[in-house]
């Protein structure tokens, strides 16, 4: 098996806080395997079903222990579905997580000579 790329699975586990709130953590593990774009029949099948199909993932298969979310260069995608092709050959196919922002809003730029320009940051 090709294993050119590298990403992550992450597991969503909870633990319990001394008043028994659930606290989210995520464990990530690095495995690899190789990146390729769905297929037209894949893509139409789930978008027949709102999900919007971005990639398909194929990995060794002992190495996924039912992971929902992948993390491949940054974006965070999750699993819709999976395939079993062969005992070895596991495929994730993978959309992409729109309501999970990696995206870090950049600072603004300060404006030439320190000054504000009188402008009101609350009008």
């Amino acid at each position: 098996m090709d294993r050119s790329v590298a990403f992550y699975l992450v597991a969503d586990t909870y633990t319990q806080d001394s008043i028994g709130q659930h606290i989210p953590t995520q464990a990530e593990r690095l495995v690899y395997g190789r990146v390729s774009s769905v297929s037209r029949a894949e893509w139409s099948a789930a978008g027949e079903l709102g999900i919007k199909p971005e990639l398909t993932l194929t990995m060794f298969g002992p190495d996924y222990a039912g992971e929902k979310t992948v993390r491949i260069d940054g974006k965070t995608y999750g699993v819709y579905r999976t395939y079993q092709r062969t005992n070895d050959d596991l495929e994730l196919y993978l959309e992409w997580k729109t309501g999970d922002s990696n995206y870090v809003e950049p600072e603004p730029e300060p404006t030439p000579g320190g000054e504000d320009n009188g402008a009101d940051a609350d009008s």
